[in-house]
Order: C-alpha cells, then sequence, then structure tokens
C-alpha cells in the first residue's frame, strides 16, 4: 500500500495510464495545429482533435458538433452563463441557481449581479436536493436561465436533473449544468435529461489538468452564446485560441474509458464508499451522514464526527488525504458554506470530513483509513469534556459556560 492514501478524488484524479499513452505521439512527433489546413501536421491534429469530440459527445448522448472545447469547467461555466446573459439580454435578465454550487457559478452569478443582471440563489432542503416546486416558484417572465449542479462536489448529492430540465423545457427557459463530479460517474444523456449547456472536465475523470469541454445544444432548441474570448473564431466562434491537442486526445480517451467502465466501476465505488460507511459507524458514535444517501455519487461520502476539533482531525490522519468541511480562509475558520446550506451547525461542519474515492483506490486503503479514523476520533474524544458530558446525558445546549 502506497503511503499516503488518497481519498479525494473529488479535487482531482490521477492520470489513467491508458490516458497518457494515447496523449505522448502529439507532445512529440504529432505536434500540428488543429487550425493548420494546408499540410499533414495540421490535418492528424484536427482528426485526433474530432476523434476526442466525438468520445466526450458519446458519454453524455450528445453530437459532436455540439462540443465546445475549453480550458477547463471554470471556463464552461463562465462561458454558458456569461454567453446566455449576453445573447438574450433582450429577452430577460433574471438567472436562478443554487446556493450550494460550484465558486466557478457563485462567482460569475456574482459578477453579472454588478452588470444588472438579478439572480436567485435558491436554498436546499436538509438532505442536499432542490425543492421543485420552490424553482418553479421563482420563474419569472425575465427568468432566462437555470444552472443547477448535477452533483454537489462536497456531498455528492445528485439533483432531480431530469425534472428541473422538463421545467425549464415548458417555460421556454434555458437549462445550464455543472456536471463536473456526474460525467464519468453515473449515467449522463443530455437529451433525456433536457440538458441546453453541460460543463465537464478532464481531471475529473482521470484525464488531464487544463482542459475542459462545455456541451451546447444545436437543435431544439438551438442555443446561442455570446464568446468570451475574441481570436481567431476557432470552435465555431464560441472559444478562440489554439487548441490543447494533446489535452483534447486526453479528455477524449479518459471519457472512451469512462463510457466502457462506468457500470462496472460504480458499482466497486459504491461498495468501497459502503464498507468504509459501514466499518466507522460501527466503532464511532455521533457521526452524521451530510446529504442524502439515497440520492449519491458512488464515490462520495461527507461525514461529520460530533465532539472533534476538525483541525486536530485532520491533522491525526495526516496520511490520509481528504478534504474537510473547514477551509482555512486568512486567519479565519469558516465552515463549507455548502454544509451550512443544508442548516447543518458550525460545531458539525467543522468536524465534516469528505472522502472522494476513486478508480484506483483499494478495499486495503479503505480498512486502513477507517482504523486511522476510529483510532484519532476515539482519542480525542477522550481529551474532549464535551464528550464525556454528552454521554453522561447532560444537554450541552443548557449549559451555561462562564466566562473567565
Amino acid at each position: 500500500m502506497k503511503m499516503p492514501v488518497y481519498f479525494d478524488n473529488h479535487a482531482t484524479t490521477p492520470l489513467d495510464p491508458r490516458v497518457l499513452e494515447a496523449m505522448m505521439p502529439y507532445f512529440t512527433s504529432q505536434f500540428g495545429n488543429a487550425a493548420s489546413r494546408n499540410h499533414a501536421f495540421g490535418w492528424q491534429a484536427e482528426e485526433a482533435v474530432e476523434k476526442g469530440r466525438k468520445q466526450i459527445a458519446d458519454l453524455i448522448g450528445a453530437s459532436s458538433k455540439e462540443i465546445v472545447f475549453t480550458s477547463g469547467a471554470t471556463e464552461s461555466n463562465n462561458l454558458a452563463i456569461k454567453g446566455v446573459a449576453e445573447m438574450y439580454a433582450e429577452k430577460g435578465n433574471h438567472i436562478i441557481t443554487a446556493a450550494t454550487e460550484h465558486k466557478a457559478i457563485l462567482d460569475t452569478c456574482k459578477h453579472l449581479e454588478k452588470q444588472g443582471c438579478k439572480i436567485t440563489y435558491l436554498q436546499l432542503e436538509a438532505d442536499g436536493l432542490l425543492d421543485l416546486e420552490k424553482l418553479k416558484a421563482a420563474i419569472t417572465d425575465k427568468t432566462i436561465l437555470i444552472s443547477v449542479m448535477y452533483a454537489n462536489n462536497e456531498i455528492g448529492v445528485i439533483q432531480p436533473i431530469r425534472e428541473i430540465g422538463k421545467i425549464a423545457k415548458e417555460k421556454g427557459i434555458l437549462f445550464h449544468t455543472d456536471a463536473v463530479q456526474a460525467v464519468g460517474k453515473i449515467p449522463v444523456n443530455v437529451i433525456a435529461d433536457n440538458i441546453d449547456l453541460l460543463s465537464l472536465s478532464g481531471h475529473k475523470i482521470y484525464g488531464p489538468k487544463g482542459v475542459g469541454a462545455l456541451y451546447v445544444r444545436r437543435k431544439g432548441p438551438r442555443v446561442q452564446l455570446s464568446s468570451q474570448m475574441d481570436g481567431g473564431g476557432h470552435e465555431r466562434g464560441m472559444r478562440s485560441g489554439t487548441l490543447n491537442v494533446p489535452g483534447i486526445v486526453g479528455l477524449g480517451e479518459a471519457c472512451a474509458i469512462a463510457q466502457r467502465e462506468m457500470p462496472e466501476e460504480s458499482k466497486r465505488m459504491a461498495a468501497m464508499r459502503d464498507r468504509l460507511k459501514v466499518l466507522l459507524e460501527a466503532e464511532l458514535d455521533e457521526t452524521f451522514i451530510n446529504g442524502s444517501m439515497e440520492h449519491r455519487l458512488p464515490n462520495n461520502l461527507n461525514m461529520s464526527f460530533a465532539y472533534v476539533e476538525g483541525e486536530s482531525l485532520l491533522m491525526g490522519i495526516n496520511d490520509v488525504a481528504v478534504s474537510s468541511g473547514s477551509a482555512c480562509t486568512s486567519a479565519t475558520l469558516e465552515p463549507s458554506y455548502v454544509l451550512k446550506a443544508l442548516g447543518i451547525g458550525d460545531d458539525l461542519a467543522h468536524t465534516s470530513i469528505r472522502f472522494g474515492l476513486g478508480r484506483f483506490n483499494t478495499e486495503e486503503e479503505v480498512d486502513f483509513v477507517a482504523g486511522r479514523l476510529i483510532s484519532v476520533v476515539k482519542k480525542l474524544r477522550e481529551l474532549s469534556p464535551l464528550y464525556e458530558m454528552a454521554k453522561e446525558g447532560i444537554d450541552l445546549s443548557k449549559v451555561e459556560w462562564a466566562a473567565h
């Protein structure tokens, strides 16, 4: 077993060796520019790009003409949201999203608010799911776009995307989804799911960093975007810039592998995730699952461990790479805005850990991680007077703490 153990596959995934193998020639002998139309080097590169485009389209049920290459999902999200806001400004200026979206969506919406757009940030239910009635109630005659992520990057909760898309379609509103965590992990089909725009990224599916794509629907309706980058008019005028051929080849290969292996891989991930959950819950009380277990990515587990100090917990398991519910921002420790949006208190949010399992994890690693966590949590609780008081049945919310 290689140390440290990597359980942070929502942040990024290791490059699959098969993807690297597909990319290698395009770094060395086949180095052409895909826009060079008058010699063999350019034709080779263009052919490789078109193959990648088709592999991505096949994974999400699109046509290859609907795939626009970007530098990653952050750019795809920017292009989708700003592109719609500018292109459809005459139709309206209202956008609906969720309070728990990735910062690439929230910050783009904040930017648009400064430009005069109206944004509705919907709150989720305690299980992390969007209430469709609240969504319907938020729609106005000025609504031009709904943007809701397919699956959350922290709690792994999968939204009722097909139903959201249906509501949007009935109202003639465009529907965008940030599907970075979902694509390649669960079946995604843009037609069946009524999706007009979809963002995805290479490095979340065992492909390279710095390359992503935006699916843009071509018919029923034909979506038009105002470009955010001007230049030679690449990608049908939606995204100028010389194409990253090795990256695109890698992203395409990663999608092809995901399409072939997803059914088997999802089953294996879910089994390992459930094993981790069972092992932890068997040995530790006062643990809480954040978000719906039923509607969840197969490789995600987000758990809080009460009566434990979050930073101490992370330091205690420093041979395991996971992410925590509290991010160190300057000198203040802010708990995760996603967990707070579910109504989870600061204390529990601070002790939450996101386990993101991946293709290359093993059952042996699951057992090791569970063992490490159990021993660290138990040790920290032995030092915690709060845990002792809670075990004695004292209601901590009624305790009056004396200042000194």
